[in-house]
């Protein structure tokens, strides 16, 4: 077992909580999934700061010790310490990204990570008025949150 090939990214020591620039708003991102863009809208209501999958995590070595598998969560909130990843697929899938997480904590205890499946999704979606099927390309998601939020901070 090597857990010495890591490329850790910013951790909550070295990102410094002042520097808003470093941190995106939901709208200025990317996403694979729409599950991970109403996660970080969702975060920007409330103004917790996050990066996008800023590090991957290698789990996996061949025999010269060259890396064959990494695991990169979906989000690091380092007011927490906290990597997040968010599990919206099939069940199979989903087998498989347990082992990953399993494995990432057998080699690196002390990081912490919190893994949301599909009903935790559906239950923040239900909770706070997140509708998923309504905007259109290029549409802000709808969030209602007790009437409208408002402006977000960033």
């Amino acid at each position: 077992m090597m857990a010495g090939n890591v490329d850790r990214g910013p951790l909550a020591a070295e990102v410094p909580m002042d520097d808003r620039e470093r941190f995106p708003r939901w709208d200025e991102v990317r996403f694979a999934h729409r599950s991970e863009q109403e996660f970080a809208r969702l975060l920007d209501f409330y103004d917790i700061k996050w990066l996008y999958e800023p590090v991957s995590f290698d789990i996996a070595w061949d025999k010269k010790g060259n890396p064959v598998s990494k695991f990169t969560p979906d989000f690091y909130l380092p007011e927490f310490d906290l990597y997040i990843e968010i599990t919206t697929m099939n069940q199979k899938l989903v087998t498989k990204k347990n082992r990953k997480i399993r494995r990432l904590m057998e080699l690196y205890p002390e990081v912490k990570c919190k893994i949301l499946y599909r009903k935790d999704f559906e239950h923040l979606l239900f909770k706070y008025h997140i509708n998923l099927g309504g905007p259109e390309e290029g549409e802000a998601p709808s969030v209602m949150l007790e009437g409208n939020p408002p402006e977000e901070k960033r």
